[in-house]
């Protein structure tokens, strides 16, 4: 190996430097929420080291403070009060911690739906970090009525100042409860679209797709965080519900009135048969159900795709064929079956006749 080959090997490669970087790291654990969402059930039932070391404080916290309130530890009239609310403190929240450990091993490992485990942990989290700052503040406090008034004094303040951030906390609430969205789902909300990857106590972030510089719905590679209370107030439109994540979507084409509408028809509806026919025809069979559960089930909707015309003001005719498909994939099967409808429609100009340069 000369001496070239030894320095291609040895220096670090692009790729390297970049994930080296302090504000490429930052990012990565922004949206690192996919990867914890998928956290293995076998890893999180294993006893880890941090399980340990909270069985293990819990021990010595909880022997010291049975001392200390035997008098068998020789302290002095001053020390022995703060030194016993501080150990009780620390046990208190060791305990907690110690709960939250087991809760998340032993219950929440258990459910299947990545997406449920992972918004359960970050329950879970957050009423344990509350508890915690409530154990510690009444085992430290010496005087209650005291510390009670206090408390309520700060909690106005911090409620006037922080009437935002608390707005975004309860809608961080409401998100968890009524679902209008969860991590994986694209979805569109005021000006800001794309697919849920951090749904945090505060805000939310989304991968973009479309945007201002694309005119399909290929990721833009920007991210969007907008504040939870948004949800609040403005629609949420979400093309990836659970029971029924597909949405509509159209091709159409301009012909002239003289051509073959029935060949037109044959060839479009064979075309979009081809591509998405059987999947279609079994989650439209989904789609009736839900209806037959609501105020509209004599909504009438198609099984398969259908072919319709309408008129347009440059006297053309706009042949139209609409289908199903995951709002995903819209981009990619739209492309595929234009380009196959254009082959079978060109095949046939005598028949069929589209637009040209100078009538358009």
């Amino acid at each position: 190996m000369n001496d070239a080959q030894t320095e291609t090997h040895s220096a670090p490669s692009h790729k390297q430097k970049l994930a080296e970087q302090s504000a490429v790291q930052r990012s990565l654990k922004q949206i690192s929420v996919p990867e914890a969402a998928r956290e293995s059930r076998l890893a999180a039932r294993s006893i880890s080291a941090s399980l340990l070391i909270y069985i293990a404080l819990f021990i010595t916290l909880g022997t010291s403070y049975l001392a200390i309130e035997g008098h068998l530890v020789p302290l002095g009239p001053l020390s022995s009060p703060f030194l016993q609310r501080a150990v009780l403190g620390s046990l208190l929240g060791t305990t907690l911690l110690l709960a939250e450990k087991l809760v998340r091993m032993g219950l929440i490992s258990r459910i299947e739906d990545d997406v449920s485990r992972y918004n359960l942990k970050r329950l879970v989290h957050f009423f344990t970090l509350l508890l915690l700052t409530i154990a510690l503040l009444s085992t430290l406090l010496v005087n209650w009525t005291t510390g009670l008034v206090s408390v309520g004094i700060l909690s106005i303040i911090a409620g006037l100042a922080l009437q935002a951030p608390l707005s975004n906390l309860f809608a961080w609430f409401y998100i968890l409860i009524q679902s209008p969205y969860r991590i994986g789902d694209r979805i569109k909300i005021g000006d800001c679209a794309g697919d849920v990857i951090e749904v945090g106590y505060f805000d939310t972030t989304l991968w973009e797709f479309g945007g201002e510089y694309l005119s399909s719905d290929h990721p833009s590679g920007r991210t969007i965080r907008f504040p939870n209370s948004l949800v609040l107030n403005t629609p949420v439109y979400n093309y990836s519900w659970p029971l029924f994540p597909y949405i509509w979507d159209e091709i159409k084409f301009y012909v002239a009135y003289e051509s073959d509408l029935a060949l037109v028809t044959q060839i479009m509806t064979e075309v979009a048969r081809a591509k998405i026919g059987d999947q279609m025809r079994e989650q439209v069979s989904v789609y009736r159900k839900l209806l037959a559960k609501t105020p509209v089930d004599e909504l009438n909707v198609n099984e398969e795709p259908i072919v319709f015309f309408r008129p347009n003001e440059n006297t053309w005719i706009e042949a139209v064929v609409r289908y199903l498909v995951h709002p995903k994939q819209t981009g990619r099967v739209k492309t595929e079956m234009i380009r196959t409808m254009l082959a079978r429609l060109n095949e046939h100009a005598d028949q069929i006749q589209f637009p040209t340069r100078d009538s358009r």
